[in-house]
């Protein structure tokens, strides 16, 4: 079962909806395995640009829970200096997410504790960007620097600065010695706007002392026990079920294809006569006929046509 009210076994993806602290806390906690784990084989990721794409991802899943129209998404965009390159995540209203990196197979470790370094990975250089598409006329859309690439921190200061909420942000994948993703999952701590300074030190308590989400997810932990173990007064409010989906469709790249400029497609029709394209999110192959092209390039200049008509 999936959806809003679905609720999970210690196995199963999904996001636990909570507040505690007399309301003053609003809590995301989520358990993200099988979204990791799908990404990291599609892709054939290695363990560091994994752990990266799952930390994105998880955030994202996060705050798309809060959507209220299954339709509406969040995209995140992290454009960082280190070798994994650019990082796309996708989540929408219904727990479906998807993403990618530029470069999957990065493999980089710490020396001196050798836990991976995804923020050498990711880069502490760039931009965090964040689109919310909520069917709206214009999408909001938020832009940071990237503090240390670790991701957490990045989201942290992007809430922080983007969107005036202070919040803790910890994610976590553990990649296990077959890089397989053994446990991923993230916890989302925000402060309401009553609250006061026994609650931030509360909860700036609870940032110091809690041990990785990863390692709490390692243990069996349900994302509704890390919440009960870190704020035993919490009141849950809802149980969303979160899981890999691409979505991708024939008539979706088409309709792509008659976006793209006109002589790209004259030249995919005389010189290729065809193409393939290939979804970045998933590796799904599209092949397009020379006749397919064709009927894109009418269908671009009858859109052109009635532009120029009504200018």
């Amino acid at each position: 079962m999936k959806g809003a009210d679905a609720v999970s076994d210690n196995r199963t993806d999904e996001i636990v909806i909570a507040e505690a602290l007399g309301g003053r806390v609003r809590i995301h906690a989520a358990r993200t395995t099988a979204l990791a784990e799908s990404a990291r084989k599609l892709h054939d990721m290695y363990p560091t640009s994994a752990a990266a794409l799952g930390r994105v991802m998880t955030v994202d899943a996060l705050m798309a829970s809060d959507l209220k129209d299954p339709n509406a998404r969040i995209v995140t965009s992290i454009h960082g200096d280190g070798p994994i390159g650019n990082i796309i995540s996708q989540a929408d209203g219904r727990g479906n997410v998807r993403g990618f990196a530029d470069n999957p197979q990065v493999y980089l470790y710490r020396n001196r504790d050798g836990k991976l370094d995804v923020g050498m990975g990711v880069g502490h250089s760039g931009t965090l960007t964040v689109v919310k598409d909520l069917g709206l006329r214009e999408p909001f859309t938020g832009v940071v620097q990237l503090q240390t690439g670790e991701i957490g921190d990045d989201f942290a200061y992007y809430f922080a600065l983007s969107e005036q909420t202070p919040s803790v942000v910890a994610v976590g994948v553990l990649v296990d010695t077959d890089y397989s993703v053994r446990a991923a999952g993230g916890l989302l701590l925000q402060l309401m706007p009553d609250a006061d300074e026994e609650t931030i030190e509360a909860v700036e308590q609870i940032a110091h002392t809690m041990k990785p989400v990863s390692a709490y997810i390692d243990e069996g932990k349900t994302p509704e026990d890390i919440i009960r173990l870190l704020l035993p007064d919490a009141v849950i409010l809802q149980h969303r079920g979160v899981q890999w989906h691409c979505g991708c469709s024939r008539e979706h790249y088409l309709d792509a294809l008659s976006m793209i400029q006109k002589e790209e497609l004259e030249q995919m029709i005389h010189e290729d006569h065809g193409c393939e394209v290939t979804c970045q999110y998933c590796g799904k192959k599209y092949a397009f006929t020379e006749e397919e092209l064709k009927e894109a390039l009418a269908k671009k200049s009858h859109v052109e046509d009635r532009q120029h008509g009504n200018s």
